[in-house]
C-alpha cells in the first residue's frame, strides 16, 4: 500500500545521511541529479489512491511529514524559480510553457477548477486574487489565456523577486500584461482589498501548518465580500506527505460547495463560498 512505501521512504530520507543531504542542502538541488530523483519517487510514492488518514499516525511521524512538507514546498520553489529564469531569457516567454515539466498538470487543473468555479458561479468573475503566486504565477496565466479571458488577475506574494520573475513572463504579452497585477505583500496584511475579489485562490503552501493555515482562512473570512468563493489546494490520502491538509472543520466562516479528489494530479482542489452569516 501507499503509505507504508511512503513510510519506508521517511524513513529512508531522515536515516540516509547522504540522501538527505541531496536533497535538504536545497541550493544544490537544481545541480544534484539525486535530489530531482529522490523527490520524483517520493511524488510518485504517493500519488496512487490511498485510505491512509494522516491524523491517525503517530506523533514522530506527524513530525517527520510536517519537515518533509517543509522540504517539498522549498523545492518547488526553487524549481519555479528555475524554470521562471529560464522562460525569462525568451523574447515571448508565454510561447514556451511546455518547458516546466508540471505544465501539463496545470493545464488539467485550471480546466478543473473552472470547471467547478463555473459550476457555482453563472456570471464570469471580473476580478481574481491568487494568494502565493510566486515566481511562475501558471494557475494565473492558465485560467487567464484559456478560460477567463477577460478577468482580471492580482497576484500575492511576499517576495519581491518571485513577483519580479512573474511579471518578466507576463510583460511581453499585450493582453496579459494589461490583466495580471502583481502585488508584493503578506495576505495577512490584505484587509478591505480582498473586498474587490469574486474568487480568491490560496495556495497549497500558503500556510504550510495547520495553525498558520487556519489563521490564513480566518483572515480571509473576515474580508471577503460576503458570497466570495475560496479555492483551496488541499491534499488527501498519501498525498498529504506532500502537501497540508485543509479540513472541513478549519473553514470557520465558509460554507463547503464542491470537493474534489484527483486521482493523476497531485493537488487537490477545494472550493469554498463565504458564508455571509459568519461575516
Amino acid at each position: 500500500m501507499c503509505i507504508y512505501q511512503a513510510l519506508d521512504f521517511l524513513r529512508l530520507y531522515f536515516f540516509n545521511p547522504e540522501l538527505r543531504y541531496k536533497t535538504k542542502n536545497l541550493p544544490l538541488f537544481k545541480f544534484i541529479p539525486g535530489s530531482a530523483t529522490s523527490f520524483t519517487q517520493l511524488v510518485l510514492t504517493c500519488t496512487p489512491p490511498s485510505p491512509v488518514d494522516v491524523t491517525k499516525l503517530s506523533k514522530g511521524v506527524q513530525e517527520m511529514r510536517s519537515k518533509l512538507i517543509r522540504l517539498c514546498g522549498d523545492a518547488e520553489g526553487l524549481l519555479e524559480s528555475h524554470f521562471s529564469a529560464i522562460l525569462g531569457s525568451y523574447e515571448n516567454p508565454l510561447h514556451h510553457l511546455e518547458i516546466f515539466p508540471c505544465y501539463s498538470n496545470y493545464l488539467k487543473l485550471g480546466l478543473l477548477e473552472f470547471s467547478i468555479l463555473s459550476q457555482h458561479r453563472t456570471r464570469i468573475p471580473s476580478k481574481i486574487a491568487f494568494a502565493g503566486s510566486g515566481p511562475l504565477p501558471l494557475t494565473s496565466i492558465v485560467l487567464a489565456s484559456n478560460h477567463l479571458t477577460t478577468t482580471s488577475f492580482h497576484n500575492y506574494d511576499i517576495d519581491e523577486l518571485a513577483n519580479s520573475m512573474a511579471v518578466r513572463l507576463v510583460s511581453p504579452d499585450p493582453d496579459l500584461s494589461k490583466r495580471m497585477v502583481f502585488h508584493t505583500n503578506d495576505i495577512m496584511n490584505v484587509t478591505n482589498a480582498l473586498r474587490d475579489y469574486e474568487v480568491v485562490f490560496l495556495a497549497a503552501l500558503v500556510g504550510i501548518d495547520k495553525e498558520e493555515k487556519v489563521r490564513v482562512i480566518n483572515h480571509l473570512a473576515k474580508y471577503m465580500a460576503p458570497g466570495a468563493l475560496l479555492m483551496l489546494r488541499s491534499a488527501h490520502g498519501a498525498r498529504a506527505f506532500l502537501y497540508p491538509v485543509v479540513d472541513a472543520f478549519d473553514l470557520n466562516g465558509f460554507e463547503v460547495l464542491s470537493v474534489f479528489h484527483p486521482t493523476d494530479e497531485v493537488i487537490n482542489s477545494v472550493v469554498m463560498r463565504a458564508n455571509i452569516q459568519c461575516l
